[in-house]
This record gives structure tokens, sequence and C-alpha cells, in this order.
């Protein structure tokens, strides 16, 4: 006790000497993060009535959307895509999956095809080495068979003899050749006629795999308020050049890798490849593919916006010649979805899925949310 007092105040002592203690300063709050920059040479926005956003792409024209939705606790209320984050992945998983399916089931179909020709020619060899040994049989039955002893008893001479030894040994081998073709023949028919039962079996799951998506994704529109049938075609769409699939003929994974050309942000490859053909024939206003805010595909780059107005988004309804092109360009990227591995298209509050066709798409909002300004796909 002794030894402790004194190291007690020294201590007290120490910290009188001490200047009075500071609250700690409140930490900085971290600087925002720097949205990617928008499309390139971009304008300054027309103040006005009616204003026109020309060349801006849809950042600007939903900007205020994007803030609010940022704010809210409740991030299912809404999005800058005019729907709900639970809407967006409901729509988004059942087709992709109906996607999946497809490729699949289109697998099994040629795997099947393959199989029926084996099969066919499994067929075609059993019935022809039945045919030889049906013959070899029926000579014996006819003639009666001579056993190999009496023909070499028969011999007149060495030579005679050593020939006689030597045909008998060729048709020994003959004979058992012909029964092993024909055994294995018979195996190899056996496997085909399994493996193509196998191949439906594994069709008709894909496609019960398709019917619950569709249903899915017509559960997901009619609890947002949408649904019921719709839609824009076009007889007359260009046919647009195929995206590279892989080796079992579904969609690779891509990530956003490639320059968007129509920002300063990125794309997947097979995001670019949609423009591009889209702009190749003949849909060449303007376009707006990244951006960094906001829900959807469009941060991953597997979005893209495509203005109807041929000065760039505008805040209002498209009407006549716009209007016209969107349709045009709504109905071409549907016709050509199988080939660009389109997930969705969203038009004048209507979106096309595949498996669902065109549904009616309940967006609230500006133009740019009820996209009757625009034509947004997304890709898979």
């Amino acid at each position: 006790m002794r030894r402790i007092l004194p190291v007690v105040g020294a201590t007290l002592a120490l910290l009188g000497a001490l200047p009075p203690a500071q609250a700690a300063p409140p930490a900085q709050a971290a600087p925002p993060a720097q949205a990617a920059p928008r499309a390139q040479a971009i304008p300054p926005l027309p103040a006005g009535p009616g204003a026109t956003v020309a060349q801006t792409g849809e950042v600007a024209a939903m900007a205020g959307g994007v803030a609010a939705v940022a704010g809210r606790r409740e991030p299912d209320r809404g999005d800058d895509e005019g729907g709900t984050r639970t809407l967006r992945k409901a729509l988004e998983e059942a087709a992709k999956a109906h996607i999946d399916a497809q490729a699949r089931l289109d697998a099994s179909k040629k795997r099947q095809a393959a199989l029926v020709l084996r099969l066919k020619r499994a067929e075609a060899d059993i019935a022809a080495l039945t045919a030889r040994v049906g013959v070899v049989a029926g000579e014996a039955y006819r003639r009666g068979r001579i056993s190999g002893p009496m023909l070499l008893l028969a011999a007149r001479d060495r030579l005679e003899f050593l020939e006689r030894t030597t045909g008998l040994e060729t048709i020994a081998v003959l004979d058992d050749a012909r029964l092993r073709d024909l055994r294995t023949a018979r195996a190899e028919a056996r496997r085909a006629r399994t493996a193509i039962d196998d191949e439906v079996r594994e069709q008709a799951r894909q496609v019960d795999i398709q019917a619950r998506r569709r249903t899915d994704a017509e559960r997901a529109l009619a609890a947002a308020g949408g649904g019921g049938p719709g839609g824009f075609v076009d007889a007359d769409s260009p046919a647009a050049e195929p995206a590279p699939r892989s080796a079992g003929g579904g969609w690779p994974d891509e990530s956003c890798t490639v320059a968007d050309p129509t920002t300063r942000g990125c794309v997947t490859p097979r995001t670019l490849h949609a423009m591009r053909q889209a702009r190749s024939d003949g849909f060449r206003r303007f376009v707006s593919c990244y951006r960094p805010g906001g829900g959807g595909e469009h941060p991953r780059g597997r979005a893209c916006d495509f203005a109807a107005a041929s000065d760039g988004f505008e805040d209002v309804n498209a009407r006549g010649g716009d209007r016209e092109y969107g349709d045009r360009l709504a109905a071409y990227l549907v016709d050509n979805a199988d080939s660009l591995g389109v997930l969705y298209v969203i038009w004048y509050r209507q979106i096309w899925m595949p498996g669902n066709g065109w549904r009616s798409y309940s967006g609230r909002g500006s133009p740019s949310a009820t996209h009757t300004n625009h034509v947004h796909v997304s890709l898979y």
C-alpha cells in the first residue's frame, strides 16, 4: 500500500498538469463517390417549359428520381426505370431462367437428332449382319453342315490338306467377326434408344421450367399493376448479326469490360454488339448505355436507352414520327432477341420478355419512367 500511494499521487499530479481534455472532433464524412461522367460533349440543359434534353442521355432527365430513390429507406417503392427493385429482380430472374432453359432445350434437341442418326446406322448394321448370318445358317440347314475333320480327311494330298485347313480357319474367323459385329450393333442400338429417352425427359423438364418462369413473370407484373397482352411488331425488321454464344449454345457470363462509346463508362461485349447492330440497321438516334446510379442493368453495362426523338431524350411522350421510330426499334430488338441475347425490352408502358411476349408495364412518373420517350433494352 505504501508503494502504491506515491505512484497514484504522481500520476494525479501529472494529469493535473495536462490541458483539459477536448471533445473528439467529429469524424469526417467520406467524400461522395464521383459518378462516372455522362455522355461526352453534353451541352448545358436549356431552361424553360418544354425544354429539350438534347444529346444528354437519360441520366439528366432522371436525376431527381435517382436522388429521391437513393434517399429513401424503402428501396422497393420505385426506381429510375419506373418499376421496383423486387419487380426488376423477378423479371430478370424469370427472363434469364427462360433463356437458359431454351438453350438447354435446343442443345438436347441437337443431341437427340444425333442419337437418332446413330440409332438408324446401328439398325442398318443389324439388318445387314443379320442377313449375312442368315445366309450362312440357311446354307448349313439346306446342305447340312460339313464338319472340319470330314473335309480334312477327304483331302487327296498334303497340299490340299493345308489349303483346306487354312480355309476352315478363315471361315471360322469370318463367322466370329460377323457375330461380334452383330452383338456390337445391337448394343449400340440399345444405348442410342436409352439416350434418346433421356433427352426426351430432359426436354420435358426444360419446357416445364419455362412454363413456371412464365407464370412467375406474369405474377410479378400483375402484383405491380401490369400484365395483359400488347405489343409492337414489324414484319420488315432487319436481321441482326448473332452475338457469340458458348460451346453449349448458351450465353457466356460477361462483365462491364469494354468502353461504352455513348458515355465514359463501360458495357459488356454483348451490349456493345447489340447497340452497334441496331445502329448499323438504321436506328441511329441518340443512345445512352452505362449509368453509374440507379438500379437495373445500366450500372452493370448490360442495358441501353434509345431516344425516340431525333434531338435526344425529350421530357415528353413520343408522338408522330418519334413514336413510329420507337415502335420500329422495339419490334427490331424483339425480333432479334435470340440473336442478341435480349432479356427484356420496355417501350411505351409495355414490356417484352421471352416466353411472355408483350405485356403492359405500369411505370409511373415522367416520360422517362414510363418509357414513353425512349426504348429500354436489357441484355443477358
